[in-house]
């Protein structure tokens, strides 16, 4: 796996306060909701940014945990750039944004 590194902090503690996100992404679903969730899920923790890059790594499945992998080693240094890598990857899957017109189709 891709080593996460976050200027000179090599490591990282789960404390038991802690719990790891429930959620999996696959590749077929809109990142962004992955995200949304995952973020959701660890409001309440203040986990660091080590931290949330190795949980949203343990929510990561098949074609996007071999995407992960395939990243260099050290090449994530920060939450938001995996943020950002993860959505630039899986951008094909975004939802699409609602327009006015959509709320006559509600029934």
């Amino acid at each position: 796996m891709p080593n996460v590194v976050l200027s000179g902090n090599y490591g990282y503690y789960v404390t038991d306060h802690v719990s790891i996100p429930k959620v999996t992404f696959t590749g077929v679903k809109d990142p962004e909701a992955h995200l949304t969730a995952f973020h959701t899920q660890l409001m309440l923790t203040g986990g660091f940014d080590v931290m949330c890059c190795n949980l949203l790594r343990s929510t990561l499945t098949s074609a996007t945990l071999e995407w992960f992998v395939s990243l260099p080693d050290g090449h994530i240094t920060t939450f938001d750039q995996f943020a950002t890598l993860f959505r630039e990857q899986y951008l094909i899957n975004r939802a699409p944004p609602r327009i006015s017109y959509d709320v006559f189709d509600i029934k």
